[in-house]
């Protein structure tokens, strides 16, 4: 039996906006309606009758076939769907994610978590990050790190404390190093971010004895993991995959210190905004708190479409479907990998990525002083020759040189790939040439 940490557990992790925040006066009310025989005057809910919507056909893929499927939507699930709706999520929606988060991750309802359907895993990483950060207060993030968040932690002024990464993930290494060392009149970070499956930029996935490693850290140091995944359903390695630090948890003493993202933009649609989160109640209720007051929901009608095709495939097709997803990113990176090995051999140093879409590699330009730096090549000499990378240092918390460079391979044909790739090796060797 998985034993959850009570829910007093959490006053400590949360901020004082949240634990200002206060229920919606009408949302709160909500739950009030499903009382049998209850006559509701309360909602400000408009007249579905007057929606000029009578229904939405969809055509999607069979994953089994790759054959058309029509979705029809249509009747009382088209009209929950144009209607306001409960504040996390569609219960049918819902229930499909905590059918999932069972399959995938064993994790079962009742265990002390729940789920919540965001505008887009983003979304709820900044409600979480909100709900537990104060300004001012440090945090763990690994290093590199997903710039998406870096504005969210400068915005509230965060001391950002860099924990390395190498080819196998996190290290765990220089996690317990900097815990280990911290002063002792300094209150120690509440929370660590960190993307385990094809890290966004360096591709790389954590091995288990790390997040095995990381997960005992947490509970000896007392902090949360925000454990964002969006690709985890990219992975294409040979091995099999590691369990997540959501599914890990579960063999600890306690469940509740990880908070699990999950997004459908990678493997349905990134345009459709549907992510979602599990995480211990108590921080979920005040991260509903926040939805409520700033968006009310996430859309209805894009729940109803995502779960109108989620239903339609049924688990078994879901995955299928992501097999598919995860050989389409895997032969994307062998495409983009041939041309690297091709043209920068010698010129750049890799690994080869596990999962995910970004090939994160190191350039190697024989400066003279001995600092490489891929910032001035990158944003002015490559883009003068007609091709357009991330430089490293735009995910690194200090903003400090770095040799290193981001490439998405997800949308790019073979033709262009080689000749983008040819086009950096051109400007390498002009780099080389002029600090010779």
């Amino acid at each position: 039996m998985v034993k959850a940490l009570p829910a007093e557990f959490y006053q400590t992790f949360l901020s004082d906006a949240a634990k200002e925040r206060k229920p919606s006066p009408i949302r709160g009310l909500y739950p009030l309606e499903a009382k049998p025989g209850v006559i509701s005057l309360l909602a400000g809910k408009p007249n579905s009758t007057t929606f000029p919507l009578d229904g939405v056909k969809l055509t999607a893929r069979d994953p089994s076939s790759s054959s058309p499927v029509e979705i029809e939507i249509g009747g009382a699930q088209l009209q929950e769907g144009l209607q306001y709706g409960p504040t996390a999520g569609l219960p049918c929606l819902l229930e499909w994610v905590y059918g999932l988060q069972e399959l995938e991750h064993g994790r079962k309802k009742g265990e002390g978590w729940r789920a919540s359907i965001g505008s887009g895993s983003q979304d709820l990483i900044y409600k979480a990050i909100n709900a537990i950060v104060n300004p001012g207060e440090p945090v763990l993030v690994e290093s590199p790190v997903y710039a998406g968040v870096l504005p969210m932690f400068e915005a509230l002024h965060c001391e950002m404390i860099e924990v390395d990464t190498d080819a196998y993930g996190i290290s765990a290494d220089s996690l317990r190093k900097v815990l280990e060392n911290w002063p002792a009149s300094k209150p120690k970070p509440k929370v660590l971010y960190t993307v385990p499956y094809g890290c966004n930029p360096t591709g790389m996935t954590a091995t288990q004895e790390r997040r095995e490693a990381v997960l005992a850290l947490a509970r000896e140091h007392n902090f949360l993991i925000l454990e964002d995944d969006p690709y985890y359903y990219l992975y294409y390695g040979i091995g099999a995959r590691a369990p997540s630090y959501f599914a890990l948890e579960a063999q600890q003493p306690e469940v509740g210190r990880v908070l699990r993202f999950d997004s459908l933009s990678k493997i349905l649609s990134s345009g459709i905004r549907i992510g979602f989160l599990c995480g211990p109640e108590p921080i979920m209720t005040v991260i509903d708190m926040h939805t409520a007051v700033a968006s009310l929901q996430t859309p209805s009608l894009t729940q109803t479409i995502t779960y109108a095709i989620l239903n339609a495939w049924g688990y078994v097709g879901f995955k299928k479907h992501t097999e598919s997803v995860s050989q389409f990113y895997r032969e994307k990176r062998d495409v983009f990998e041939s041309a690297m090995k091709k043209h920068l051999n010698g010129l750049a140093e890799w690994t080869s990525p596990e999962a995910g879409m970004f090939i994160w590699f190191k350039l190697v330009l024989n400066s003279p002083d001995g600092e490489d730096d891929s910032e001035a090549l990158v944003r002015t000499k490559a883009y003068e020759r007609g091709v357009l990378a991330l430089p490293g240092t735009i995910f690194l918390p200090n903003g400090r040189k770095t040799a290193y460079v981001r490439a998405a391979f997800s949308l790019l044909p073979e033709p262009d790939v080689n000749e983008a790739v040819k086009r950096l090796r051109d400007t390498i060797l002009d780099a080389r040439q002029a600090s010779a």
